[in-house]
């Protein structure tokens, strides 16, 4: 399988999916530890892929996408952003109404946590 089929079948395949430089439990670089922090503390389930475990996915998700960095998150199907995209869609609350838009769960809880924290 080619790296554009397997990372258009990880994206067809899972509600979220999250390319980034290490796992969910280990993330490899800042940038991919904020976005899969915010998805944990949100209770967010997610496919994690690790582009630095195959170059032809690092470069594929990039050329697929047409956005130069790592991390990219995809919600059913859709490009959402990388890093700062997400931080500041967390805070302004409209990383909540996509999951909500999208029926995808999530603890809106922690999420309201995240953003006192951060006000």
């Amino acid at each position: 399988m080619s790296a554009q089929d397997q990372i258009k079948q990880d994206i067809a395949e899972n509600d979220v999916v999250l390319f980034m430089k290490g796992t969910k439990e280990m993330p490899q670089c800042g940038f991919s530890s904020r976005v899969a922090g915010v998805l944990n503390f949100m209770g967010v389930t997610y496919k994690d892929v690790n582009v630095l475990a195959d170059q032809d996915i690092r470069q594929g998700i990039k050329d697929y996408s047409d956005w130069p960095t790592i991390p990219q998150l995809y919600v059913k199907g859709e490009f959402v952003g990388g890093c700062d995209i997400i931080t500041e869609m967390t805070l302004s609350g409209e990383l909540d109404q996509l999951f909500e838009t999208k029926g995808v769960t999530f603890n809106k809880e922690a999420a309201e946590q995240i953003r006192a924290a951060n006000a």
